[in-house]
């Protein structure tokens, strides 16, 4: 692996981001040449196990910089490993947001980027990466490359989604920003019919309004056939109360019981961290008590990631259902993405086949302009319904453990979808190259990562290598 720090000009405005480049460089230069490079991360918002390594790994804990805001440019510059809400704290003391921010307050920036991310901006500003105007790369090959979408790199530039760091990690991105108001307003609006619902909401998103009101947010959520829930956010000046949902409160107990609410602006960004939009009760921290005795600092998702991680080396879960005689699980924790006139079909199938409330609905749209992302290529011109789901379903006497999450694979091509890799996939090699366009891939692969020192995208995201 060669190593030219040359291919990218220097910025002496950041002297000591450059010094954190200089020092990985030196890093990487120590690991064998036939070793594999990973990164030596302590912590991910990735739900696939991968198989234990000792190859030595990259440390890139130091690139937790937002380096600059530029309120006149509406942009901000931004280490790879910042998370979200270090991001969100930077940028909304200028009255600024990302265009869009994931729903999770230690996903990074490079992450979602090179993970995909979406949330209830979506359906006006499409996915993370498509605010980015440049990102700093470290290749496979050991360059580091400052790709955009008009220069040399512009095919790594649009090819680094979705690769999940298999061609190379971001050092440092430069990305757009929108203005905010202090508060958002909400409105739950309760419909008992799939075909009548998902009108609604793209009704919604095509207006960006929604009975005259202008809509600023579109998500949603699914407890029943016939409970179904679309959430209306609005930016406003003035609210004549807000409730908080940081502590004692629950967010999405609130969407069955109030038909409109307000937040800050913050507290909306972060409405679903608290309880990890509703995965808390797994962990029986949705009474009072528990809460009360828990506090605000451990009432958030990266706690549960820890301890979803630990119950993955101990297998108490898995244990316990044993001692109980009841039948295994099977765990089905994925993100999908139909066109909006198959969303009804898709929910109807899921709710006839996988055994999961409630289900988070978000809509999403590529921003104008009709950009390729080759790597996950979707309709530009098409408005899609992203579903959520996470939990664990019993498996059938007899049923694999792979049977839920393949059908689910499977429905998702039928209806010209799409689904996340942050999670366990099981395509086979040839079904996964066609639908996640392998010949694209492996011309990237071929001129940043020649030596395959990285990992390819079907090894970690489905051999879990």
């Amino acid at each position: 692996m060669t190593s030219d720090p040359t291919t990218r000009p220097a910025r002496p405005d950041f002297p000591a981001h450059e010094l954190r480049v200089a020092q990985l460089l030196k890093q990487l230069a120590a690991i064998p040449r036939h070793g594999t490079v990973r990164l030596a991360k302590r912590t991910s918002n990735l739900f696939r196990s991968r198989a234990a390594t000792k190859t030595p790994g990259l440390d890139v804990s130091g690139f937790t910089h937002v380096l600059r805001v530029d309120p006149e440019t509406r942009t901000a510059e931004v280490e790879g490993m910042v998370t979200y809400e270090q991001l969100v704290d930077a940028t909304l003391a200028h009255g600024l947001m990302p265009l869009v921010v994931p729903q999770l307050k230690t996903i990074t920036l490079g992450g979602a980027v090179t993970g995909l991310g979406i949330e209830s901006s979506s359906f006006r500003n499409g996915m993370p990466h498509e605010s980015v105007l440049e990102m700093e790369l470290l290749t496979g090959d050991g360059r580091v490359v400052v790709a955009r979408p008009d220069n040399e790199h512009s095919e790594l530039f649009h090819g680094f989604p979705n690769s999940y760091g298999t061609l190379g990690y971001a050092l440092r991105l430069r990305i757009e920003l929108e203005p905010v108001k202090p508060y958002v307003r909400l409105r739950h609006v309760r419909y008992d019919d799939r075909e009548t619902y998902f009108t609604a909401l793209g009704a919604a998103c095509r207006a960006s309004a929604h009975e005259g009101e202008a809509v600023d947010f579109v998500d949603g959520t699914v407890f029943g056939p016939d409970e179904m829930y679309l959430t209306l956010g609005t930016f406003t000046d003035t609210a004549p109360e807000t409730s908080d949902y940081t502590w004692l409160g629950i967010y999405y107990r609130s969407i069955q019981r109030r038909r409109t609410d307000h937040l800050t602006v913050r507290d909306y960004l972060w409405r679903w961290d608290t309880d990890w939009f509703w995965c808390s009760r797994a962990f029986g921290v949705q009474s009072r008590l528990p809460r009360l005795l828990l506090g605000r600092r451990l009432l958030r998702s990266s706690v549960y990631w820890k301890l979803v991680a630990l119950d993955r080396r101990l297998r108490f879960a898995e244990r316990l259902l044993k001692a109980r005689g009841l039948p295994p699980e099977e765990t089905v924790v994925q993100d999908i993405e139909v066109p909006l006139e198959r969303a009804a079909e898709f929910l109807e199938f899921f709710e006839r086949e996988i055994p999961i409330s409630p289900v988070w609905v978000c809509p999403l749209k590529g921003r104008p302009g009709g950009v390729s992302w080759p790597l996950y290529e979707m309709n530009p011109d098409a408005l899609y319904v992203n579903f959520g789901f996470w939990s664990a379903v019993p498996l059938d006497p007899g049923e694999a453990g792979d049977t839920h999450n393949r059908m689910i694979e499977a429905e998702v091509t039928a209806l010209g979808g799409r689904k996340s890799l942050y999670s366990d996939s099981f395509y086979e090699a040839d079904e996964f190259w066609r639908l996640y366009n392998g010949d694209a891939y492996r011309k990237l692969k071929g001129v940043y990562d020649p030596d395959s020192r990285l990992l390819d995208l079907h090894e970690k995201c489905v051999r879990r290598r």
